[in-house]
C-alpha cells in the first residue's frame, strides 16, 4: 500500500463525525482514537495483545469488540502509513492521556518524524499548536500510567496539567471525590451532570462519572 500523506488522529467517534460533517479536513486521511486512557489499567507494551486484553476488560467488552471498536480505525496509524502526523485533542485530562499513549507508543516504535499537537475546545475551535519530537515520552507513559508517579519534567504544558489531575483524581481527597461524597443524597443522573459541567478540565465521560460515584458510595 502506498504511503499516505498525511494522518490525523482525533480525540474519538464524535469528534471524527464532526470533522467529517463540516468538512474541517479535506483530502487527508482522519482516524477515532476510541480510548479512554485515564481510565483502568493498561500494559507497557503498547496495542500488544495483552495491552488489548487489559483495556478490553476495564471497557467490559470482549477482545474482538475491543479491536472492532478500537484497533481498527487505528489502522493507519499502527501500520504506520503516513509521511506526517497530527494530532487533535482537547487540552483535559481525558484528552492528554491519550495524547500521552499515542506519544508513548510513537517513541516506543521510534517513530522519528515531528508530530503537530493540535488542542481544540469543546465547540472544536483550535487553541494552540505544538511540534513535538517523541523521544522520552515512552518512559513518561510508564511512569505515569504504570508507576502512578510524577514526572520531574514534561512538555508541553497542557499535557503536565493533565497528568497532575490523572495522578490525582481518583484519590479519596481528590475535589472529584470529596464533591461526590458530599452530594450522597443526589440522584446518581444528576451528580453525573453536576460533574461533567463542574469539572471540564478533567473532560470525563458520563460512563466514567458513574463508575467513581459508585466506587466512592460504596466507600462510605
Amino acid at each position: 500500500m502506498a504511503c499516505k500523506r498525511k494522518l490525523n488522529v482525533l480525540n474519538g467517534q464524535e469528534m471524527y463525525h464532526f470533522f467529517k460533517k463540516t468538512q474541517r479536513i479535506q483530502q487527508e486521511i482522519m482516524v477515532p482514537f476510541n480510548e479512554a486512557m485515564c481510565y483502568g489499567n493498561t500494559s507497557a507494551n503498547l496495542f500488544s495483545d495483552e495491552f488489548n486484553a487489559i483495556r478490553a476488560q476495564t471497557h467490559d467488552v470482549s477482545s474482538v469488540k475491543y479491536h472492532e471498536i478500537t484497533l481498527e480505525p487505528l489502522q493507519p496509524l499502527l501500520s504506520k502509513n503516513f509521511m506526517h502526523l497530527a494530532l487533535w485533542f482537547g487540552p483535559d485530562m481525558f484528552c492528554q492521556i491519550n495524547v500521552l499513549t499515542i506519544l508513548a507508543w510513537l517513541d516506543q516504535t521510534q517513530c522519528k518524524k515531528t508530530i503537530d499537537l493540535h488542542l481544540i475546545n469543546d465547540n472544536y475551535e483550535h487553541l494552540e499548536k505544538f511540534a513535538l519530537e517523541v523521544n522520552g515520552y515512552y518512559d513518561l507513559y510508564k511512569q505515569v500510567l504504570i508507576d502512578k508517579t510524577m514526572p520531574a519534567t514534561i512538555y508541553p504544558e497542557p499535557l503536565m496539567k493533565g497528568i497532575e489531575l490523572y495522578l490525582n483524581y481518583q484519590n479519596e481527597d481528590s475535589v472529584l471525590m470529596l464533591y461526590i461524597k458530599s452530594n450522597s443524597n443526589v440522584p446518581e443522573k444528576v451528580l453525573v451532570y453536576d460533574l461533567m459541567r463542574n469539572f471540564p478540565e478533567y473532560g470525563l465521560g458520563d460512563i466514567q462519572y458513574m463508575e467513581l460515584i459508585r466506587k466512592c458510595w460504596n466507600s462510605i
